[in-house]
């Protein structure tokens, strides 16, 4: 008895320092030999490429539809000629600004990242640094957030509320899976029976 009571104390010595052990890993792991630490690859190909970085979650699942996946979907929405030429429009316009404000935030970042990497970094540097940073992201979100506003006032209820269901928007995910999607694994992240 003494030595099974023995051993199962060893196990769970054995087991609380391990799972101490692994508390303290960092989530962050790997990330230490990226070039600019705040950004990914993909987060900086997205800036580069101008595209949504996520910041206009807001509109985007509000019924306020994307410029981009307008026009990747503009046949099964039955856009008009009209209506895409408005679309591609605002999306080119926004588009080149993103990319440019874009660039701007992977330089400051870099710029951040260079200067606690060479540990030159003040505190003045670290304020006017992060606030450039923040400046620029507010504008990057308000040009994504500014075209999905522009969007309900050139389609129609009808096209929305498609455009909704067909990026899997609904009430009810379970009655409708977004084309794509494996049915099996969409129905098991979803909760559906």
């Amino acid at each position: 008895m003494k030595i099974i009571f023995k051993l199962g104390l060893s196990v769970l010595m054995i087991s609380a320092v391990y799972a101490n052990d692994n508390h303290q890993k960092s989530k962050y792991v790997g990330q230490e030999n990226r070039k600019i630490k705040s950004l990914s690859m993909d987060d900086i190909n997205e800036l580069k490429k101008g595209a949504g970085w996520g910041l206009a979650k807001a509109a985007e699942l509000n019924g306020y539809p994307g410029p981009s996946h307008i026009l990747q979907m503009k046949d099964k929405i039955d856009l008009t000629l009209q209506q895409q030429t408005k679309i591609e429009t605002i999306y080119k316009i926004m588009k080149a600004e993103a990319i440019v404000l874009g660039t701007k935030l992977i330089h400051l970042e870099k710029q951040l990242n260079d200067k606690f990497a060479n540990k030159t970094i003040s505190q003045n540097d670290l304020e006017q640094i992060v606030t450039k940073i923040e400046n620029i992201r507010t504008k990057l979100r308000v040009v994504h957030l500014s075209t999905h506003l522009k969007t309900p006032e050139i389609l129609s209820s009808t096209q929305i509320d498609l455009y909704n269901n067909l990026r899997g928007y609904s009430k009810n995910p379970c009655l409708n899976i977004p084309e794509g999607h494996d049915v099996k694994m969409w129905k098991k992240h979803n909760g559906c029976k």
